[in-house]
């Protein structure tokens, strides 16, 4: 069966799954492998659940013509795609970056969504399974796309932009992220600058943020830029207040300077607030939509969120972390005005050779500031002579600070995802 005929079953049964577990019915089943995993093995069991089809790479039943035979499963999901996504002429935007770039998708979605009819990547559905994912995801109604792209190695971004082909692009920042893979911070910005790359030899448009230099060099043979920061760009701001939720004062591009008054906590939000902004403008979202929606913005996904439990403040910010998120967010929190503040950091993973030492920079970062206490859990915070209470994993730190009796404290949570920072938090 080629992709022109399965183009077809899909447009009869649009949507697709690849979990057993979350299958509707008429889905189409994509039978993906993985190191500790095999999708032929549950085909049958996807037709019982009431799969309209299953798409296989193996011989599960060739009696049973609701399976679809294909020579790779992975490839064919990206080729139905890449297929789906010629099907539009509507803007496509790319997001990628190391820090910043699921939060800035949301709040770039808030914005587009509340003037036109928006598709996005759900959650953190960014690798080479859940961007073609989100791509089918699509519908024929869709006025806009926003697609975020992961990526922790050089030609994973340039791999996603072939199927799924941006018309615009953001990266937000290159930071010391997925050092490992990338092999340095160098690696980082051109692993990351495959946007770029894409968008240069395809006509297309790149949202750059003017206060890192790195991002107008990268960006410099994109055929169109868009800037924006806090002193230069079609669009300019600076943080307002900060004491918790930062508030953002957009000095240019608006008709006249104004104060959005976000649901975030952090000032490193501040680019990811101005690029919506930006991109609202460019996409002509009246102003009025564009100050709401950001307002209206509340994280819910362990990101720049503020959790209030009895007297106590908490800056959960635990979903990933890097050694350029951790000490942004160990900076932020050091402003907050607060008498009792407590750190709780985990380890930050894929960093490499560069482990130990972005582990020992962090530490040398914490005893800057003064603190009521500071908790490290795990990861190569262990090989650190850091004279802080740790413990091996969230479990155990979690127990610690249920029996602390903890009042009037400030809490800044945070580490790599491995780590399950958000454990703590009693539910």
């Amino acid at each position: 069966m080629n992709i022109a005929e399965l183009y077809k079953i899909f447009q009869q049964h649009p949507s697709v799954q690849t979990d057993t577990r979350k299958l509707k019915q008429g889905d189409i089943f994509f039978a993906l492998k993985g190191p500790n995993f095999n999708g032929n093995r549950f085909a049958k069991q996807a037709l019982e659940a009431g799969a309209a089809y299953a798409v296989v790479d193996e011989d599960v039943d060739p009696s049973d013509n609701r399976l679809i035979r294909v020579a790779d499963t992975l490839a064919t999901l990206q080729e139905l795609a890449h297929y789906h996504r010629r099907q539009f002429t509507i803007p496509f935007i790319g997001i990628t970056g190391s820090n910043g770039k699921t939060t800035s998708k949301e709040l770039i979605y808030a914005v587009l969504s509340s003037h036109y009819k928006t598709y996005t990547t759900q959650g953190n559905l960014n690798n080479h399974i859940g961007v073609p994912l989100t791509l089918l995801s699509v519908h024929p109604d869709a006025e806009m796309a926003v697609i975020e792209m992961g990526a922790n190695h050089q030609k994973e971004i340039a791999g996603y932009c072939v199927y799924t082909e941006p018309t615009h692009g953001v990266i937000t920042n290159c930071g010391k992220a997925h050092l490992e893979g990338f092999g340095g911070v160098e690696g980082v910005r051109k692993g990351k600058g495959e946007l770029y790359d894409f968008l240069s030899v395809h006509d297309g448009t790149a949202f750059v943020y003017a206060d890192y230099d790195y991002l107008q060099t990268m960006s410099r043979s994109v055929p169109h830029i868009v800037q924006y920061g806090q002193s230069q760009g079609q669009v300019q701001g600076q943080v307002q207040a900060n004491e918790p939720f930062l508030e953002v004062t957009v000095t240019q591009g608006f008709a006249q300077p104004r104060t959005i008054k976000t649901q975030l906590v952090g000032d490193y939000n501040l680019p990811n607030i101005l690029c919506a902004v930006v991109i609202g403008k460019y996409f002509s979202v009246p102003e009025e939509k564009i100050v709401a929606a950001i307002e209206q913005y509340a994280p819910s996904n362990s990101r720049s969120q503020l959790v209030q439990r009895g007297t106590n403040t908490i800056v959960l910010d635990a979903y990933n972390a890097n050694p350029t998120s951790m000490k942004a967010a160990i900076e932020n929190f050091a402003k907050i005005p607060a008498d009792n503040k407590v750190l709780m950091l985990g380890g930050m993973m894929e960093l490499g050779e560069q482990s130990v030492a972005e582990h020992e920079a962090i530490v040398q970062l914490i005893k800057q500031h003064p603190w009521k206490q500071v908790v490290l859990v795990g990861g190569d915070f262990s090989k650190t002579d850091h004279g802080f209470i740790f413990f091996p994993d969230s479990a155990a730190a979690a127990q610690w600070f249920a029996g602390q009796g903890f009042e009037h404290t400030h809490f800044l949570i945070k580490g790599s995802r491995s780590m399950q920072m958000e454990k703590i938090l009693p539910a």
